[in-house]
Order: structure tokens, then sequence, then C-alpha cells
């Protein structure tokens, strides 16, 4: 079998074919594939399903793997090394998350068909992957830092749409410490009022309402409900800089009493108020 070696950290392609001429093979590096469009077959570890427009995988240095075209297709190849993940996109992640990301990128058995199932991420990656792969052809100023961040969105989808399998969830919970369990479980449904009611959170992880509590305050610093408001101010802050929401509807989308409480909440942890920190922070919002 054949295999393909890589000398870059780091590398972004694209290529279409009518007919795949490349045997079967597996790399030295890892290798995300976004089917831009066409359809066909992908044979992956000796197993063989379909694939089509908006399809993503996930390939380690181990798997083997070749295409069967059935309708002209056009491949978006990034192609990552283990220093380059860590340098641009673990370094300065929580703890919890590192771990997600490292199962994910570790283990062998658990994504053959496309890792990105949600409509809405299918598409958003797509558009993701296509403006990587101009930047990344670009040597305009910040052109890294932005190619950085683009590939940050990509695997972070990624972890999302691996996070919806059942199977993946009980592995990873299986390697993540209880508070490290609980902490990921606020993070991901902190906007969901009801799986955040202390009584339910309790129920999840087979604790005490008063004694989940106190675990939590004892293992971090922080009640649940300061974990919850700070995830909170965090997507707020996405929300202000990334959509064209205004200042009441992103305090009713996180679910806060009124915008007159969202202000006061978001001055308190971040010392400006929401309007302030927008004007401060502008951006160029694609058109």
């Amino acid at each position: 079998m054949k295999r393909i070696v890589n000398f870059n950290s780091f590398n972004v392609f694209s290529i279409e074919k009518e007919i795949w001429d490349i045997e079967y093979h597996n790399h030295n590096f890892y290798e995300l594939i976004i089917i831009e469009n066409g359809k066909g077959s992908h044979h992956l570890n000796g197993i063989t399903f379909p694939y089509k427009k908006g399809d993503v995988f996930l390939l380690r240095p181990s798997d083997a793997h070749e295409f069967s075209i059935k309708n002209k297709t056009r491949f978006i190849y990034i192609k990552f090394t283990d220093q380059y993940i860590w340098e641009h996109f673990l370094m300065d992640k929580k703890n919890e998350l590192k771990k997600v990301i490292q199962l994910i990128m570790e283990d062998q058995s658990f994504i053959y068909e496309s890792a990105i199932k949600n409509k809405t991420d299918r598409k958003h990656l797509l558009q993701l992957s296509r403006i990587l792969l101009h930047e990344f052809g670009q040597k305009n100023n910040y052109n890294k830092e932005i190619t950085a961040n683009l590939f940050s969105g990509i695997i972070t989808i990624l972890v999302r749409n691996t996070m919806s399998n059942h199977t993946i969830k009980e592995k990873i919970s299986k390697q993540l410490s209880k508070i490290e369990r609980i902490l990921y479980y606020i993070n991901i449904n902190v906007l969901d009022p009801d799986k955040m009611r202390i009584e339910n959170l309790a129920k999840e992880f087979l604790l005490s309402p008063n004694y989940i509590s106190i675990y939590v305050k004892k293992q971090t610093g922080y009640s649940i409900q300061q974990h919850i408001i700070q995830f909170k101010i965090k997507t707020a802050e996405k929300r202000l800089l990334q959509s064209n929401d205004n200042i009441n509807e992103i305090a009713d989308k996180l679910g806060f009493n009124d915008a007159s409480h969202f202000n006061k909440i978001f001055k308190t942890y971040k010392q400006i108020s929401p309007s302030e920190f927008k004007k401060g922070n502008k951006t160029i919002k694609p058109s």
C-alpha cells in the first residue's frame, strides 16, 4: 500500500477529478477532506459508503482510503500535523476541550461516514473551507492569523457534530474527570434553561442538587451560576461582534430578563457595556 508523505505542517488545496487515479493509501499527517460538489463512494479502512456535496471526512495517519467517482467531484483538502493543531488550536483551549479534541484525533474507530450531520453546519463548514482555501493562497497582511482562525472554526464545528454521537459522547465522558464533564455539559447546554436547572443538572451526573453546587464551587472556586453566566458572556461577545442582533435580541436569546439586566451583568464581568464593547471591537462582516 502506498504511503503519501507531506513535509509541511499545514496545507490547503483543492482538486477536481472525473476519475480517481490515486491508489489505496495512507499518510504521515491528518487530513480533512471536504466534498465541494460531486458524488461517488469512499473506501476507508475496508468500508465503503457513498459521498455527496457537503460531506466531510477526517482521516488519521493510519487510515487507508481511496475514492470511486460517479459524478465529477471537487475535493478541498486540509492537511495538518499534531504540531500544527497543538500550536494553532489547542494551546489556549480549556483542558476539557483539549481532551475532547485529542480523543477525536486519536480514536481510530468512530468516524467513517461524513463527520458533519447537521445541515446548517454542513453549509457553514463548506463556506469556511472555501474561504480558508482562498486565504491560504494569499500573501496579505495577517493571512496566517486568519487562516488559523478559520481552521479553528472548522475544527470546532467538527467537534460539535462529533459530540452529537452518543457512542462518542460516552467514550469522551469516560476520559474526562467529573468536574470537566460538568463544565463541558454546562458549556454546550448553557442556552437551555431546563437543562441548566440545578435539579436537572444534578440528575444528569447522579448527584444531589446541594452536593453538585458544593462540588463545583470547591473544585473551581466558582458557583454553577457563575459558570453559566461566564459562558453566556462569551456567547454574547461573539454575537455582538459577529451578528446583526441588537442588544435586546441578544439579551432575549441568552435568557436574560431584559436588556437592562443583560447590560448590568455584562458590565460586571467585562467592566464595559455591551454597546461600548461592540463599538470598540468593530469587525468587517462579510456582505
